[in-house]
């Protein structure tokens, strides 16, 4: 498996800004996102303190930034990033079923406005997944239930009604899965997840489900659930000046580095990041 130098998670203006960086100062860079980029960009009707672009719409903003990646030849890989393991000298991303690699990560994911559900924190890894992927399998032959917060979760919906007995869907945005036999959407809201050693049942709004596992599918996951060990403040990862986090090689940029959350401060956040990151690499090869 090749190990990039660095990988920036996430492709808002701070994961770009880090990326493109990185690239002009001839690192191997994996950037790990949404190839539509942020979408609080693209709903941006204008931004006005962004230096140089007075009066910019989000949409053309979003157009400058993709025009600026391909111009430094930064491909953006369209995988989520569901967890990062430190292996001492490197990092290991796993994103679905495939686990990729990097010497130094940068995370510019921005921040997750759902607060978790009751049970959430609890039974994670116990009958709650952040990752359709990654265990669809485990619950082969058993009714789930999918929270569907992000873009693709209809889609995951799906590809778990080829695998598990039923899916129970609860769309918290207007994006639906194909109608199938096994699928059931409610319009409900989640209150709880319950269980005691491992999940039994979904609690909405509307009543109990009996599930062996809730997916929870947002765009993002808390920072605390994405690397393990990593310092937080509330929905924030915690870094000094240089974006360094507690963990040696790994750097936060952007709103998940706290406010203010400005498109501005997030771009030059990235800048700082991925210099670090560079100056990080530059250390371990002299202690090699």
């Amino acid at each position: 498996m090749d190990r990039f130098d660095i990988a920036v998670i996430g492709t808002g203006p701070a994961g770009i800004s880090a990326a493109i960086t990185a690239k002009i100062r001839n690192k191997n860079v994996l950037l790990l996102g949404s190839r539509e980029l942020s979408p609080k960009i693209s709903k941006a009707h204008s931004i006005d303190n962004y230096t140089g672009l007075p009066a910019v719409s989000g949409a053309e903003l979003a157009e400058r930034l993709r025009a600026h990646l391909d111009n430094v030849g930064v491909e953006i890989t369209d995988k989520q990033v569901g967890a990062v393991y430190t292996m001492g000298d490197y990092f290991a991303l796993q994103c679905g079923e495939e686990m990729l690699e990097a010497t130094a990560v940068i995370v510019a994911t921005g921040i997750v406005q759902a607060k978790p559900l009751d049970g959430e924190d609890r039974l994670l890894g116990r009958g709650v997944s952040y990752c359709a992927t990654c265990d669809a399998r485990l619950y082969k032959g058993k009714a789930v239930a999918v929270l569907g917060y992000s873009s693709d979760s209809a889609e995951e919906a799906e590809f778990l009604s080829e695998i598990v007995d039923s899916v129970l869907y609860i769309p918290m945005n207007d994006v639906l899965p194909q109608e199938r036999p096994n699928i059931r959407v409610v319009r409900e809201k989640p209150l709880a997840i319950l269980g005691d050693r491992s999940v039994t049942a979904l609690k909405t709004d509307g009543g109990e489900y009996e599930i062996a596992c809730v997916f929870v599918l947002r765009d993002a996951v808390m920072p605390d659930k994405l690397i393990s060990g990593v310092e937080t403040d509330g929905p924030h990862i915690k870094v000094d000046l240089q974006m360094r986090t507690n963990i040696r090689g790994l750097f936060a940029c952007g709103d998940v580095a706290g406010k203010p959350y400005q498109y501005i401060k997030a771009a030059g956040q990235g800048n700082i990041a991925a210099l670090s990151a560079i100056g990080y690499l530059n250390e371990i090869k002299k202690e090699v």
